[in-house]
């Protein structure tokens, strides 16, 4: 099993430039179960990266592209009179699928952005008064735009902590620059590349999933975990000033978060056991969009990258 994600990742390594670490964040929501978001600015390869996931897996996939005017049953689905049965009928939104590419999520209202919480969280949609399981490997992949954009709203908190991780991404260098231009030549020539053979099943997906919560976590890990979490809330035994920095700390889904993206970056590295620097490797990805920065650190200039780094370096590992 561990091989079949191993193949499929080297395929999506060489199909996206300069993104491994996109690459195995998205398999690690994969095993781990979770949802993630993707923020960067457009033509970063957000949307290519999910494309490139899904079509490896034999896995119904949807995309909703996010756009002002979109209203929550387009997503979920909505209940249609149909004259010649003289009923209503519920018609299934793209939410009914194994992979939703929820792209530029943040370019749709609030209440639109809502409409995924229960579908997340509960695995389920209510509508009509009737409430409608959703697929056992549905997970929601969903890149966004950074605020500062026009046209783009913020998402709420509760939908934020409802993601696995969030992963931000940068230009790429020069020399990833110039192999993307090279490739897009190739193909102005007419010389695609081979399409992607889809290589995991659903039944597949749960099977690692299964061995993902097998791998041994020791219990000096756990609190380890419980503590890194614990010290977004109150950081002050550890660090006065990343204490001044933070105005609300991380809940205790990260902490749920963060055990089972260890578990899974463990078996993606072909470990039955967790170490310390699975946690460390994961800690930003998972808190960085569960904390809240105060405003004296946003006068100070301070990012949650550097006061999530500032926690790590000073909690110490077992």
């Amino acid at each position: 099993m561990r091989n079949t994600f191993a193949t499929l990742k080297t395929h999506m390594e060489q199909t996206i430039v300069g993104q491994s670490l996109l690459v195995e964040r998205l398999l690690t929501a994969v095993l781990a179960d979770g949802h993630l978001l993707v923020e960067g600015l457009p033509g970063l390869a957000k949307t290519t990266a999910v494309h490139t996931l899904a079509d490896g897996m034999a896995l119904r996939f949807q995309r909703i592209q996010f756009t002002p005017d979109l209203i929550p049953g387009d997503i979920t689905g909505t209940d249609i009179f149909v004259p010649g049965e003289g009923r209503f009928r519920f018609v299934e939104g793209p939410v009914f699928n194994d992979i939703i590419l929820a792209d530029e999520i943040n370019r749709a209202p609030p209440k639109v952005q809502s409409a995924l919480l229960e579908a997340m969280q509960e695995r389920q949609v209510t509508a009509g008064g009737t409430t409608r399981p959703l697929s056992k490997v549905f997970m929601v992949m969903a890149t966004q735009n950074p605020l500062e954009q026009e046209g783009t709203y913020s998402l709420p908190e509760a939908q934020l902590d409802r993601f696995l991780m969030k992963i931000d991404l940068d230009y790429p260098t020069a020399e990833e620059e110039l192999e993307i231009l090279r490739r897009d030549t190739t193909h102005l020539r007419g010389e695609r590349p081979a399409a992607t053979q889809a290589i995991l099943t659903a039944q597949q997906v749960l099977e690692a999933r299964g061995a993902v919560n097998r791998v041994y976590m020791d219990q000096m890990l756990e609190r380890y975990i419980v503590a890194l979490v614990g010290a977004t809330r109150d950081s002050s035994p550890w660090d006065a000033e990343a204490a001044a920095w933070l105005s609300h700390g991380a809940s205790p889904r990260a902490t749920l978060a963060l055990a089972r993206a260890a578990r899974a970056r463990a078996w993606l590295h072909d470990r039955d056991f967790v170490e310390p620097g699975d946690i460390m490797d994961l800690a930003y990805h998972v808190m960085n969009h569960r904390i809240g920065l105060s405003f004296a650190a946003r006068a100070e200039g301070v990012t949650r990258r550097q006061v999530i780094a500032r926690l790590v370096e000073k909690l110490p590992a077992p």
